[in-house]
């Protein structure tokens, strides 16, 4: 089996990874883990307000990354876009995190069984949303735009941004991967 996601004849959807990979993709999804997990819920809060994840005190993320993940709604009415953000943002949070969850899961899988597991349609569906999460944070972490050469030009001789920009090229390798195994 080559590496990466593909799709078996019986139409699972099968992941390989060498260790190497395995380790980097676990660093990376603990740092997005980390980055979208909600804070907690505040013990004064208005209990119907927690009961339905209403975050009374949501705001524009400072972090750009995290900007990117949890945009404005509304771009041109900031009041509209803090409602948005307060009725919304914990459970998209929470919902990244879950994902990121269970990426963490199968990675243990992975390593557990020589770096080869098949996934659900569910779990795959949960690994292509923390994939196209990792690519947009360091899209973020990286200033890339529209104009690839740009981009790739503004970064030659740092190497700690060139060494993002092949993880970001592997993260879009493997998430094309999953695209293409899910449509088979």
């Amino acid at each position: 089996m080559k590496r990466g996601f593909s799709r078996s004849r019986g139409g699972t959807i099968r992941l390989r990874l060498d260790p190497v990979e395995i380790t980097v993709l676990d660093d990376l999804v603990q740092q997005l883990s980390d980055l979208v997990s909600p804070s907690p819920v505040d013990p004064d809060a208005d209990p119907l307000a927690a009961l339905v994840g209403i975050d009374a005190h949501a705001e524009i993320p400072v972090d750009p990354a995290l900007h990117r993940l949890l945009p404005d709604a509304y771009k041109d009415d900031e009041a509209a876009s803090a409602d948005f953000r307060r009725f919304t943002e914990r459970s998209l949070r929470e919902g990244k995190a879950e994902r990121a969850a269970t990426v963490k899961a199968g990675l243990v899988t992975l390593a557990a069984s020589d770096g080869q597991a098949e996934f659900t349609r569910e779990d795959s569906q949960a690994w292509l949303g923390s994939l196209n999460d990792l690519r947009l944070v360091l899209a973020s972490r990286l200033a890339v735009d529209d104009d690839e050469g740009e981009w790739r030009r503004r970064i030659e001789g740092d190497p700690e941004a060139e060494q993002g920009a092949v993880i970001y090229d592997w993260l879009t390798w493997l998430q094309d991967a999953l695209v293409n195994a899910l449509m088979k």
